[in-house]
């Protein structure tokens, strides 16, 4: 199931959507069309657990960032987890995120997501970080804010990772430390 799964990440990569069957992701694994079948339904399938496969990864990655003591530190891990992500296989990346869109989430995608987002929670609330009124919000603002960077990068074909990480740390911080209410 493993060789299917890189199979399909390879043809997208290499291929794109195109060249995206179940046929040639068969082959390239090595595997008959009817074992592919036995696990894979069709091809939203195996893009499912292909954005749950990767999805874990970072997930994994960003456990091991809130193991950090301090919000900043693991605020910054939590940055880099996703950088790395990002550049790790960047057409794969920007694939995924658009099939991910336009995909229902399973159950599993979305325990992971909400994972995520529970971390991070516990992240930002950490007293050396400056302390929002509206965790919920922040939380999901944060997260977009990293998602959309990361996203814009990939489009223009960015692989440096410690430019990227400087500016959406830079953006990240600046929203955290920015007062709730607008003075006029």
């Amino acid at each position: 199931m493993n060789a299917i799964i890189e199979a399909s990440a390879r043809i997208l990569e290499e291929q794109g959507h195109g060249g995206f069957t179940t046929n040639a992701v068969a082959e390239l694994a090595g595997a008959s069309i009817g074992t592919l079948y036995q696990y894979f339904p069709d091809k939203d399938a195996l893009l499912g657990a292909l954005i749950a496969r990767e999805t874990s990864r970072l997930v994994e990655e960003v456990e091991a960032a809130s193991m950090v003591a301090t919000g900043r530190g693991a605020l910054d891990g939590v940055i880099e987890a996703a950088v790395r992500h990002q550049v790790r296989r960047p057409r794969l990346a920007r694939l995924l995120d658009f099939e991910e869109a336009r995909l229902p989430l399973d159950a599993d995608t979305q325990l992971v997501r909400a994972k995520i987002v529970t971390l991070l929670a516990d992240i930002l609330s950490r007293p050396d970080l400056p302390q929002q009124s509206d965790m919920p919000s922040a939380t999901g603002d944060v997260l977009a804010i990293i998602r959309g960077m990361l996203d814009a990068a990939g489009e223009r074909g960015e692989e440096g990772q410690a430019p990227l990480i400087v500016r959406v740390r830079r953006a990240v911080l600046g929203y955290l430390s920015m007062p709730d209410s607008v003075e006029a």
